[in-house]
C-alpha cells in the first residue's frame, strides 16, 4: 500500500511539472505545435521510402506536393487540438494513425508491389490471415524511425502545451477543420481544383501498373488522400430519379422459358485457381520448365481460351464477382472488393440460374471463412452449401502454408459422390497463395512459384481423370484468378519490363474448358473475352434452356 501511495505521488508531481511546463516554456511548446505537421509528414514519408535521401529527393522535385501533405496535417491536427485542448493527445493520434499508414505501406509493398489504399484496411478485420501471406520485416531502421516518433510524442507530453480556450470557443473552428475535410474528400469539385494547384497528380489508372505510377508522383500522403477521395467520389449512388415501381413495371413481363428435353444436365465445376498464370508466354524469361506439362494434357482434351481478368496480383475477389454475377466489375465502378458494396439480402447471381434448373450448388474455398467477409457475404448468393477451412469433409494436407488444391479438388469428388441432383461448384483455391519463399532458394520467388504450379497441374490432371471414371457428365472451367504477387524489388516483372503501357498481357489469363463427355467445342470464342462472360459461355455449351 506504501508503496503505491508513492507511485501515487510520483505520478502527481510530474504532472505538477508538466502543468508549470505549460506556462514556462510557451516559446518551446508554440514550437512543438507549429512544427507537428512537417515532423509527421516528414516521417512518415522517409519510412515508408526508406531512405533519407529519397526523401530530399522527393523535396525537391514535387515541393507543392509535400506542401499539401503538411497543409492537409496542419488542418487535421487542429481540428483535433481544438477537439482535445492538449497538445500530447493531438499529437499522440495523428501520429499514431500518420505512422501505422506508413508501415502498413511499406509491409504491403514489400509484399506484393503494390501500394495501400485505404479502403483495403478494411481486410485488417481478418488479422490472421494477412500474416499468412504478409511480408512483415521489423529492422533497424523501422525501429529508429519508430523510436523517433515516441520521443517526439514524448516531448509534447512533458512540455504540455495546450489550448486555453473553453470549449463553448473550440466547437466552431473545431466543426470548421471537420466540415472543410469532409468537404474535401467527399466533393470532387471541391477537391479536384486543390489538386491541380499543388500539382497532385489525380489522373485515374486503370490498371496496377498506372497506379504505382501515380504514387510515384505523389508519394505516400497524397497518394492515400487522392485515392481515398477518388473512392468515395466513384461509391454508388441512387439516382435522384429512381424508381423501385418503374423498376418492378419493367420486370413484370412474361417470359416464355425454353425447354431442352435433351438437356443432360452435367455437374459443372468451376475452378477458379489462386494465382495460376502461364509464364512461358514472356519470352524474355526464357523458361525451361515442366511446371504447365499436365495442363495442357487436360488443355488437349478440351478447349483453351483466353480471357480478360479484372484484377493483378490482388483483390482475387474481383475475378471471383465477375464468375459468380457475370457481370462486369467496373459496372459498379470498378471497386477493388465489389462484394462488399452488396446490400444484406439475397443476390441474383448465376448460382441461383442453375439452382432453377434443378442442380445442388455449392462454395468450397480453402482459407478463412472470414476473410473478405465471405462467409457472410457469399450466404446471400443462393449457394445450398458452403465450405471453408475448417469444415472439410475429407483428409485436409498441405501445400506449404495452405491447404492443397488435390484436397479441394477430392472434396469437390466426394460432393459429386454424395449429392443425387446434377451439382454446380465454384471452387476458389488458394495453395498458391503467396509467399513464395519455401523453396530451395526463398529469393527465388518465380522458381518457387512454378513449383507449386506444377504440384496443381498434376492434381488438376488426376481430378479430371478421376472425373473420367465416374459416369455422371461433368464439365470443367479452369482459370486462373490473377498473375502472382512477388515482392517489389527484383520480381520477374521487373525482368520482363512490365510497366503501365504494357501491361495488358498480365491481365490475360488462360482459361481451360474440359468435359468427361462428347462436347462440341464450335461455339467456343477463339478470341479474347472478359472473364464475366463466361458464365454464358458455360451456360451456352451445356446447351441449358435459358
Amino acid at each position: 500500500m506504501e508503496r503505491l501511495r508513492t507511485v501515487l505521488e510520483k505520478i502527481k508531481h510530474f504532472n505538477e511539472i508538466r502543468e508549470k511546463n505549460s506556462e514556462k516554456y510557451k516559446m518551446t511548446n508554440l514550437f512543438l505545435m507549429f512544427f507537428f505537421p512537417v515532423f509527421i509528414v516528414s516521417m512518415a514519408e522517409i519510412n515508408q521510402s526508406k531512405t533519407v535521401s529519397k526523401f530530399i529527393l522527393f523535396l525537391f522535385e514535387k515541393p507543392t506536393v509535400m506542401l499539401f501533405d503538411v497543409l492537409l496535417a496542419g488542418i487535421i491536427f487542429c481540428g483535433l487540438l481544438f477537439i482535445f485542448k492538449k497538445g500530447w493527445i493531438a499529437v499522440t493520434i495523428q501520429s499514431v494513425v500518420y505512422f501505422t499508414l506508413s508501415i502498413v505501406e511499406l509491409f504491403k509493398y514489400n509484399t506484393n508491389g503494390n501500394h495501400l489504399i485505404l479502403s483495403e484496411m478494411k481486410l485488417f478485420r481478418s488479422v490472421k490471415s494477412l500474416t499468412s501471406f504478409a511480408y512483415i520485416k521489423i529492422t533497424p531502421v523501422l525501429v529508429i524511425y519508430t523510436l523517433i516518433v515516441l520521443a517526439y510524442i514524448a516531448a509534447v507530453f512533458v512540455f504540455n502545451p495546450k489550448l486555453k480556450m473553453k470549449m463553448a470557443k473550440r466547437i466552431v473552428p473545431a466543426a470548421a477543420c471537420v466540415v472543410s475535410c469532409t468537404v474535401f474528400f467527399a466533393v470532387p469539385s471541391v477537391a479536384d481544383p486543390v489538386y491541380s494547384l499543388f500539382s497532385v497528380d489525380s489522373t485515374a489508372a486503370n490498371n496496377v501498373f498506372r497506379l504505382n505510377q501515380k504514387f510515384e508522383n505523389n508519394s505516400f500522403l497524397a497518394f492515400i488522400v487522392q485515392t481515398f477521395s477518388e473512392t468515395i467520389s466513384n461509391k454508388i449512388v441512387k439516382p435522384e430519379s429512381y424508381s423501385a415501381d418503374t423498376i418492378d413495371d419493367l420486370l413484370d413481363v412474361e417470359v416464355e422459358k425454353e425447354t431442352n428435353d435433351d438437356f443432360i444436365k452435367p455437374n459443372v465445376i468451376v475452378v477458379m485457381s489462386e494465382a495460376f498464370a502461364d509464364f512461358r508466354k514472356f519470352d524474355e524469361l526464357d523458361l525451361d520448365t515442366d511446371a504447365y506439362d499436365s495442363y495442357d494434357e487436360v488443355a488437349e482434351e478440351g478447349f483453351k481460351g483466353t480471357a480478360i481478368v479484372p484484377t493483378f496480383a490482388s483483390f482475387t475477389v474481383r475475378t471471383e464477382f465477375e464468375l459468380l454475377f457475370g457481370l462486369p466489375v467496373k459496372s459498379l465502378n470498378d471497386p477493388n472488393m465489389p462484394q462488399r458494396m452488396l446490400l444484406d439480402r439475397e443476390q441474383p447471381t448465376i448460382v441461383q440460374c442453375y439452382d432453377d434448373l434443378g442442380y445442388s450448388t455449392a462454395y468450397v474455398h480453402p482459407f478463412l471463412s472470414s476473410f473478405y467477409s465471405r462467409k457472410r457475404v457469399y450466404s446471400n448468393f443462393g449457394f445450398d452449401t458452403m465450405i471453408f477451412d475448417d469444415s472439410f469433409t475429407v483428409p485436409v494436407e498441405y501445400e506449404g502454408t495452405y491447404i492443397s488444391d488435390e484436397t479441394v479438388f477430392n472434396q469437390i469428388e466426394k460432393l459429386i459422390k454424395e449429392t443425387d441432383k446434377p451439382l454446380y461448384v465454384h471452387t476458389t483455391t488458394m495453395q498458391n497463395h503467396q509467399p513464395y519463399s519455401d523453396g530451395d532458394n526463398t529469393d527465388e520467388e518465380l522458381e518457387n512459384y512454378l513449383s507449386k504450379i506444377k504440384i496443381t497441374s498434376d492434381a488438376f490432371k488426376k481430378f479430371t481423370e478421376h472425373l473420367s471414371e465416374i459416369d455422371e457428365p461433368t464439365v470443367v472451367l479452369m482459370i486462373g484468378d490473377h498473375f502472382p504477387s512477388f515482392k517489389a524489388e527484383n520480381s520477374a516483372y521487373d525482368k520482363i519490363n512490365i510497366n503501365a503501357d504494357n501491361c495488358s498481357s498480365v491481365y490475360e489469363q488462360s482459361y481451360i474448358v474440359w468435359s468427361n463427355y462428347i462436347t462440341d467445342y464450335s461455339s467456343m470464342p477463339d478470341e479474347k473475352i472478359s472473364t464475366f462472360y463466361l458464365p454464358y459461355v458455360m451456360y451456352n455449351l451445356i446447351d441449358a434452356p435459358k
